[in-house]
């Protein structure tokens, strides 16, 4: 299996955390997405120790909130001590709800309105990571009017290519997000920073895009940051005590993927850090990364009924499923790539190739093209694997579709987290 947390029982159904997958299906309905709450402990802890372990005790991974974002994941990143990052008020507003701590958030955002600066100074987070000098102006103004001095990290760009999809490439120069580094509009940044009565610069954010996995890109991205900071320290007497390397690791959506050693990445960047350090005899800075997807991804699978099966002869067969892009709007953004099983047949043998489509009216709502499957029937159970990060972050109501519930395994236990949305939901805001 691509996953130790998958398996297949004797009545030759699809398991995951132990739990039977068409005992879920019949139990919660479908479209479903189930997540494995123990493989979620285990990411965290694999993340906390080893980057404790390699960067020093004051390291930290922040939890990305735009991979999965509900109030009970942030009671189990409490449980786990981790930090969380968010990327919008309401982000921001789902954590509080859930009583996560204020001050081990981190709000991001390339556009942070007045209101959403507002609304986090109020809510006395812990930091700010800023992304550009009008973002910057604003919270010096309100947190002068609150009388406090907000802590921040400057977001920069690295201008360095990762090798990954082109639309989750967050370092290159042209890019939305940060101030670039090799234009002198970050160093600009970082002076404009200093001046700021009401703002206190603890380091710099770099985020260089997301399903690396190796740990070379981020070496790449340290010397760059090394390289400026020693530069802000000659030009300005700034030293960064922190480092935010932004993402986390890739994570296996199909067989052909590598597997990722997490704890010997970040070893070996650790190592590249120090000797960097060494090198310029630049005071060691803290680290975080921000793992989202390689926290969550491999701990979920979305489960879908199929309906309809197709035979176009001469070009290919469909099967079609409850769900969609709606649920799954990957396939459809970036061609993603998806390991999808017939959970309540997995014993039998494949017979053809499918594509698998969606319900809604469109001819792109596919979720996965030339998947190997025993010949299905109506009623089937299709489970796509590796399905717990944006899936539900960026499910959608398109067509009028309501959003699938949210459920935990747990010690072989199930429980639901979020419940699925009714009709009266659909129209709770029309007036």
């Amino acid at each position: 299996m691509l996953y130790d947390n998958l398996a297949v029982n004797e009545a030759g159904h699809l398991t995951i955390g132990g739990v039977d997958t068409v005992y879920l299906a019949e139990k919660y309905g479908t479209p479903l997405y189930v997540l494995d709450e123990d493989k979620i402990r285990e990411n965290c802890r694999l993340y906390v120790s080893a980057m404790k372990e390699h960067f020093g005790s004051d390291s930290l991974p922040l939890f990305a909130g735009k991979a999965l974002c509900f109030k009970g994941m942030y009671r189990v990143l409490e449980q786990e001590g981790l930090c969380a990052d968010v990327v919008s008020p309401g982000e921001l507003y789902t954590a509080l709800a859930a009583g996560f701590p204020a001050e081990r958030l981190f709000f991001h955002g390339n556009n942070k309105t007045d209101e959403d600066i507002r609304y986090g100074v109020d809510s006395k987070i812990g930091w700010f990571i800023v992304d550009n000098l009008n973002e910057l102006e604003s919270l010096n103004h309100y947190a002068g009017e609150k009388g406090i001095r907000q802590k921040v990290l400057l977001r920069v760009t690295p201008g360095i290519d990762p090798h990954t999809l082109e639309a989750i490439n967050t370092g290159r120069i042209d890019c939305q997000f940060g101030s670039p580094i090799e234009t002198g509009q970050a160093a600009t940044f970082v002076e404009q920073a200093l001046s700021k009565e009401n703002i206190e610069i603890w380091g710099f954010h770099s985020h260089i895009g997301s399903q690396i996995f190796e740990a070379e890109p981020f070496c790449d991205a340290v010397d760059i940051l090394l390289k400026f900071a020693q530069e802000m320290r000659s030009r300005f007497g700034f030293t960064a005590q922190i480092f935010n390397l932004g993402g986390g690791f890739g994570v296996r959506y199909v067989e052909s993927d590598p597997h990722v050693d997490i704890p010997a990445n970040i070893r070996a960047l650790a190592e590249h850090l120090k000797h960097g350090c060494a090198e310029l005899s630049y005071p060691q800075p803290r680290v975080y990364m921000e793992p989202g997807r390689s926290i969550v991804a491999n701990a979920g699978i979305t489960l879908y009924t199929a309906g309809g099966v197709k035979n176009i002869e001469g070009y290919r067969s469909y099967v079609t499923v409850d769900g969609g892009m709606t649920d799954n709007p990957r396939y459809a953004l970036y061609g993603a790539n998806y390991t999808v099983l017939m959970a309540n047949r997995m014993k039998e043998t494949a017979t053809d190739a499918y594509t698998v489509a969606g319900r809604c009216c469109e001819s792109g709502d596919l979720i996965q093209e030339n998947v190997s499957l025993p010949e299905p029937r109506r009623g089937d159970l299709i489970a796509v694997l590796t399905t717990g990060a944006y899936n539900f972050a960026m499910s959608s109501n398109y067509n009028r579709i309501c959003r699938p519930a949210v459920v935990m395994v747990c010690a072989g236990n199930d429980y639901l987290t979020v419940r699925r949305q009714t009709f009266e939901d659909l129209v709770a805001c029309d007036l």
